[in-house]
């Protein structure tokens, strides 16, 4: 059966060449389109896609408050359009966090100079993003962190304390403890997190649960492009009471300080282990910012314990970082299936026999606020 596509935007003439895209590939089929916000939010409930693409500015309702009432009435992987600007960035993470899934950059002159590439790459997208769990979207966008500021912020804490056994399919190296044991805290030099599709408010909510005076330097690598890291980086400032930035060459590694690696560069830790260097994306490598290359980078120069997490994502990046910081002596932890929207990434790691544990998207930030000692 074909992946079936609601198509949302207010240009008649964009949402014709989206269709006339998606049409490129037999796995594909686009069922309806939609002129605003309501409108999508209707025809989502009557036609049931399987995938919406949803542009953000539209009349009557716009495309966040859209996406927001589509989790709620009939929640589906939602792929955004946007504007690679600060603004657009802006405007695409409250999309990620009122629940879409993931994000495309909207370019017209792209779709007449390119078009074959940018089928291809519309058409990809679209199957990565139909592959999402519906439950941990519509879960996510329900229960997501939302502090106004700093200072109101109060630590999250799961409603009961999940189960951390992980499934048999998994099979990790070593069981997690049960679901009433208390685990022992332990001091880490360094905590890295890695994610993809999904990352965005996965990252949130982690993060937001972390006290002011967390005992570690956190690094953290989202795939995503340039333009959006830096609106990330200042939206988690904003809501998380440790302090995270864009990264930049030379910037210490401190206790309570989250860098966000760049998008299109490589961030490495430096051979003293304490502070990064900032790298030109290298174009044999698939992902820019790539998971891989800055655990790996640390596992080589961090002289000390070393907790990586693996999150939400499509592929495999983080494999092969976390196989290199485990035979360092590192801890790896990887989010389950349950609450992953894409368990791409946390799937490759644990299938490896990489992770130490395997912890709901909840239990995670509460295992980080309460185990990782000075």
């Amino acid at each position: 059966m074909p992946i079936t596509v609601l198509v949302v935007d207010d240009s008649g003439f964009f949402r014709r060449r989206v269709c006339e895209l998606l049409s490129t590939d037999a796995r594909i089929k686009p069922i309806g389109t939609a002129s605003n916000g309501r409108e999508a939010v209707e025809k989502a409930i009557e036609l049931k896609p399987d995938v919406i693409t949803m542009d953000y500015e539209m009349p009557v309702l716009d495309g966040i408050s859209a996406v927001r009432e589509i989790m709620q009435k009939a929640p589906v992987p939602v792929l955004m359009f946007s504007s690679l600007t600060h603004e657009g960035a802006r405007i695409t993470l409250g999309a990620l966090e009122a629940g879409a899934v993931d994000y495309l950059p909207k370019n017209f002159e792209d779709i007449s100079r390119r078009p074959d590439e940018l089928a291809k790459a519309l058409c990809d997208k679209v199957i990565e993003v139909s592959r999402s769990k519906r439950g941990a979207l519509a879960s996510s966008a329900k229960h997501i962190a939302r502090p106004e500021r700093r200072s109101s912020l109060s630590s999250v804490r799961p409603a009961s304390r999940p189960s951390l056994t992980p499934t048999q399919s998994e099979a990790p190296k070593r069981v997690s403890p049960a679901k009433n044991s208390k685990p022992q805290p332990r001091h880490f030099d360094l905590v890295a997190i890695g994610t993809s599709t999904g990352g965005p408010m996965a990252l949130q909510t982690v993060l937001t649960q972390l006290p002011e005076n967390f005992p570690a330097p956190l690094l953290l690598v989202q795939h995503m492009p340039a333009a959006f890291t830096g609106a990330f980086a200042e939206r988690l400032n904003s809501l998380c009471k440790i302090q995270v930035k864009e990264a930049q060459d030379g910037d210490v590694l401190k206790p309570g300080l989250a860098l966000l690696a760049p998008g299109g560069k490589q961030m490495v830790v430096d051979k003293r282990g304490s502070s990064v260097r900032i790298l030109a994306g290298d174009e044999r490598l698939n992902y820019k910012p790539c998971v891989d290359v800055t655990f790996g980078s640390a596992a080589n120069a961090v002289k000390g314990n070393i907790l990586g997490v693996i999150m939400t994502g499509m592929g495999a990046d983080g494999r092969d970082g976390c196989r290199m910081l485990k035979e360092h002596g590192a801890t790896i932890w990887s989010q389950d299936e349950d609450s992953s929207v894409i368990y791409g990434m946390p799937m490759a790691v644990a299938k490896a026999g990489l992770s130490d544990e395997v912890l709901s998207l909840n239990d995670l930030g509460y295992r980080l606020s309460t185990d990782v000692s000075r």
